[in-house]
């Protein structure tokens, strides 16, 4: 499969360039240029959602733009590095 230096609606080199351009566009307006895709669907996925406050939400989703990630893949990324930081320092109790 060949990759493409940048998206074909946005000219984005970038997913954050990609992700701005969503940000500032409606997909409706742009309908016609599209074209169908075909791509497999992982349902053995399990998500589980955590109630976030909204000042924290706000806060998560600034940083998450500025990395040019989603505020969910940011959210794990410190979530894991977390548990890490506990496996590995010899926390009292049960180990996550």
């Amino acid at each position: 499969m060949r990759k493409q230096s940048s998206s074909s609606l946005s000219r984005a080199k970038s997913d954050k360039e990609i992700g701005e351009f969503g940000d500032a566009h409606d997909l409706a307006d742009y309908w016609n240029e599209t074209e169908e895709a075909e791509f497999a669907v992982d349902i053995e996925s399990e998500v589980t959602y955590y109630a976030v406050g909204k000042k924290l939400s706000e806060q998560v989703r600034l940083i998450a733009r500025k990395e040019g990630i989603s505020a969910d893949t940011l959210l794990n990324l410190w979530v894991q590095e977390k548990l890490r930081q506990i496996n590995g320092q010899g926390h009292e109790g049960s180990k996550v």
